[in-house]
């Protein structure tokens, strides 16, 4: 594989699409707050549409981590 196919081939997770907003300007509002994830969801409306940024925030809350470049499997229905 080229370099370029790899580079197409990378990952990187890093904000909520349907608010365009970044985990990385959503961590320090969380933590100055001590935000749980479903005051997140409630406040920011991140994770509160299509779902699919919530395990990287649920991660985010967690760890720290604001960019992942690996799937998280889908919270649960």
């Amino acid at each position: 594989m080229t370099s370029i196919a790899k580079d197409r081939m990378a990952l990187l997770i890093d904000r909520c699409i349907c608010r365009n907003r970044s985990f990385a300007d959503l961590l320090p509002q969380a933590r100055a707050h001590s935000w749980s994830l479903n005051e997140m969801i409630r406040i920011t409306g991140c994770g509160g549409q299509c779902g699919l940024c919530r395990p990287y925030l649920r991660d985010m809350l967690a760890s720290g981590q604001t960019a992942f470049d690996h799937l998280l499997p889908p919270d649960p229905a």
